[in-house]
């Protein structure tokens, strides 16, 4: 596990960092659209650098920790996130379709999404079995 940054100011800007990305994790639980667990994996990386407190409250806590946790031991995405991020991401681009003017910034954000979605789909979902 990395080392707290030296420097006050450089701890100052991992810990708004770290706060800032866990903000937005949060927010994206309930928004569609947007990546809860790239944000969590944000926050835990920040934090690792300004607040062990805060990283290992979220190694430990109930939702986070099992996410932090498959990602460092071998970059997996289980398919339960892969389906609600799936999901949330077809529902985004659908409303913004439904509601939105037809234009290059909303198929850009769907394209991107789409990008998103075939990295998301082309993590593991478990470890390789050894034999």
């Amino acid at each position: 596990m990395p080392h707290p940054a030296t420097s006050k100011l450089t701890r100052l800007l991992f810990g708004l960092l770290a706060y800032a990305s866990l903000a937005l994790g949060l927010i994206a639980i309930v928004v569609p659209g947007l990546p809860t667990t790239e944000f969590i994996l944000l926050a835990a990386w920040a934090a690792t650098k300004s607040s062990p407190r805060l990283s290992a409250w979220l190694e430990n806590h109930r939702l986070f920790g099992p996410i932090l946790s498959n990602w460092r031991n071998g970059k997996i995405i289980a398919r339960r996130a892969k389906i609600s991020a799936t999901l949330s991401m077809l529902l985004c681009a659908g409303l913004m379709l439904a509601i939105l003017e037809h234009s290059w910034p909303i198929y850009l954000a769907i394209a991107g999404m789409s990008l998103g979605n075939l990295w998301i789909w082309s993590r593991p979902e478990a470890l390789p079995q050894t034999s």
